[in-house]
């Protein structure tokens, strides 16, 4: 097992590895910016390292100050969390050179699924299918708007690097698609470092859903049930369930089938994720493959009963998996909803200090966050606070706890976008489980306030 663990990230995620370290008695190491000198993950860990200014490129996203933290507390592992470098192939392998041991996949593997256009070259050539779309990156905007009249409109300008939404739109004409081509090159020039672009079709309506598989060393591996991640904003996952209220157990066995054989592909090993988008006919279409632990890996978690972080370092350190597929049971229904410092009218980042955080207790009530009272939320990160997750013996129950926890949620000193979160667990939708990747969309523009008369 390994020994001392440094946590090469911050905030929510670093404070959920810590915690489960200090459960296997693992020691940790956080690693901080000036601007997070006095965060929790900071005060928790068994030792911390400043690595630098606020920026990101100047602190978390230096793999030479991370690399020197590593040395110098005597570390053996690197876990990257997600965001920042934990998708980065080149800081995986220097973690490698280095003699760390990488809590994720190996490089080759990462690479493999690096570039989406690649990605959607290699799950095509099994037999997967894909969105349609292009076959290789674009080169130029005449090349783009030849492609999209051959698919139709609309279609999606996306990015064949990184993820979150960025480098991503969807267009309905020439004119459109002309504005979206440079401004979404840019963008992923700035954030990735490759502006490289595809298209893809639109499918409309559309469900997101995605596979959590977990590999070992030894050539075995499985797949956690799937995760519902449709209720979306700007192509940015807003609330998460498992398993899916659409999903069938034949549809299931397709789709698990169909990512175990993406990650065996290409050697995976650790977990992973296998994102699709899936249409009202249960026709399922690869997206692309998360190549790290998953912001909504939780729900997952709450029911299989595993500590996904506990088997990324157990995977690490060589130890084989002691279950099956056949071994593994879905225990009751989790949902999740992540907590942004945003003003809600404007859909932007309010930071500040947080003058009073209350969180929400009870039976499957579970509290993944980041700060504590008298944090500050600063403008040089995500602005996600936390997350909120519940579990409960069948969905309705789910959607009761969540209710109610939403209305016991009391964040002062910012504002943040509980109202959204309150109001989309009030819509008679989405207690009925009807819920495609328009769904926040569809609700604003109703103006919906609907329930279903369901109390917490």
């Amino acid at each position: 097992m390994v020994q001392k663990l440094l946590i090469a990230n911050r905030g929510e995620i670093a404070r959920r590895i810590l915690r489960t370290c200090r459960r296997l008695g693992v020691a940790t190491v956080a690693v901080y910016s000036d601007a997070d000198a006095d965060a929790p993950h900071v005060q928790e860990a068994d030792e911390a390292v400043r690595i630098g200014p606020p920026p990101v490129v100047w602190s978390y996203l230096r793999t030479e100050a991370i690399l020197d933290a590593a040395r110098r507390t005597g570390a053996d592992a690197v876990h990257p969390g997600y965001g920042f470098l934990s998708e980065n192939p080149a800081f995986a392998k220097a973690c490698r050179d280095a003699g760390l041991v990488f809590i994720g996949p190996g490089p080759e593997a990462m690479a493999a699924m690096g570039s989406k256009v690649e990605a959607r070259r290699r799950l095509m050539a099994l037999g997967v299918p894909v969105v349609p779309g292009t076959q290789a990156a674009l080169g130029s905007l005449e090349e783009a708007w030849e492609e999209a009249e051959r698919l139709g409109y609309p279609v999606m300008v996306k990015a064949s690097a990184g993820g979150g939404g960025i480098g991503m739109q969807a267009v309905d004409g020439p004119e459109a698609l002309q504005r979206a081509f440079s401004a979404n090159a840019q963008h992923a020039q700035a954030y990735f470092g490759d502006g490289t672009l595809f298209l893809e079709k639109c499918i409309w309506p559309a469900r997101h859903i995605e596979i959590q598989v977990l590999f070992d060393e030894h050539g075995h591996g499985v797949y956690l049930w799937e995760r519902e991640c449709s209720i979306q904003r700007r192509h940015q996952k807003v609330m998460e369930e498992a398993p899916s209220p659409f999903v069938d157990d034949a549809l299931r066995r397709r789709m698990g089938e169909a990512a175990m054989s993406a990650a065996s592909a290409i050697g995976y090993v650790n977990a992973g994720t296998v994102e699709f988008l899936v249409d009202a006919a249960r026709r399922f279409y690869f997206l692309e493959m998360n190549t790290r632990l998953q912001v909504e890996h939780p729900v997952t978690e709450m029911i299989t009963g595993l500590d996904l972080v506990e088997w990324q370092l157990r995977v690490a350190s060589g130890e084989p998996l002691p279950f099956r597929q056949e071994d593994l049971r879905c225990d009751g229904h989790a949902i999740e909803c992540r907590v942004y410092a945003e003003d809600p009218e404007r859909m932007l980042p309010s930071p500040g200090t947080i003058t009073r955080l209350a969180l929400p207790e009870g039976d499957g009530i579970r509290n993944d966050v980041g700060v504590v009272s008298g944090s500050t939320v600063t403008p040089y990160y995500d602005a996600m606070i936390g997350k909120l997750i519940v579990h409960g013996r069948d969905r309705a129950e789910a959607v009761r706890r969540l209710r109610r926890a939403l209305d016991e949620y009391v964040v002062e000193g910012i504002q943040t976008n509980l109202p959204l979160l309150r109001r989309i667990a009030a819509a008679q939708a989405f207690s009925e489980g009807r819920t495609t990747t328009d769904f926040i969309a569809s609700l604003q523009k109703e103006g919906s306030t609907r329930t279903d008369g369901q109390e917490g």
